[in-house]
């Protein structure tokens, strides 16, 4: 599979199939004035990520910063090598802060996957539930939106086609281990469906689209009900 147009400025550029097996899905959006990378891949496909950018006709090393939706290898394992093709700058919640600076194989679940992590410096930590910020021509929003990790986020744009939402493992899954609390995701998931998207792009089910985006949403939330 080849990287992708997702929508206007929005592109696949990594995940299985499209970088390497071990790899989440890895959005970029053009900014204009620089590249933005949401998560990272687990480590072995990070070069075939700046390739697929690459490939879209943009150049990898305008990748001005990288968002890390959380602290799993999946999502971070790639921030080392992308880092240092293209000196872009790290955003994340404080939260999984001891997940990404440390590097803990529990927190990250490095362990789970075999696949060894190198930690990396956040330069933007976020704090509280929501943070606007402006990243080239673009407006980014970044929800705290824990439950599957303790610093978990989600990130919003909204574009000419609509409100787009990175909104990674919404499926979940959940494990003491890494500081989940299904209780505090299932708030989080009432927070995303307030937005009302138009265009869902999740860490590993893909993106989905107009009413699909609530469907699948609250489809997670009843196969995780109490019920």
């Amino acid at each position: 599979m080849v990287p992708k147009e997702i929508a206007k400025r929005i592109y696949l550029v990594g995940g299985s199939g499209v970088s390497h097996p071990a790899d989440c899905c890895v959005y970029l959006v053009d900014a204009g004035e620089e590249l933005v990378l949401i998560d990272s891949g687990a480590g072995p496909g990070a070069g075939a990520i700046l390739a697929n950018v690459e490939a879209l006709g943009l150049d990898s090393s305008r990748i001005g910063h990288l968002v890390a939706t959380h602290c799993h290898i999946d999502h971070i394992g790639g921030i080392s090598r992308i880092r240092e093709a293209s000196g872009c700058r790290v955003i994340a919640h404080r939260g999984d802060r001891d997940g990404i600076e440390v590097g803990d194989p529990r927190l990250t679940a490095a362990d789970l996957y075999g696949i060894e992590y190198w930690p990396e410096k956040i330069d933007t930590v976020l704090e509280g539930d929501e943070t606007a910020m402006k990243l080239g021509d673009l407006e980014f929003h970044f929800i705290a939106a824990p439950g599957h990790t303790p610093g978990s986020i989600a990130v919003y744009i909204d574009m000419e086609e609509g409100r787009v939402l990175f909104g990674q493992d919404v499926h979940g899954p959940f494990s003491d281990s890494w500081g989940s609390d299904i209780d505090r995701w299932r708030r989080s998931m009432e927070k995303l469906l307030d937005l009302e998207a138009d265009l869902l792009c999740e860490g590993h089910a893909g993106v989905f689209r107009g009413g699909e985006v609530r469907g699948y949403i609250e489809a997670q939330l009843l196969r995780y009900s109490r019920a």
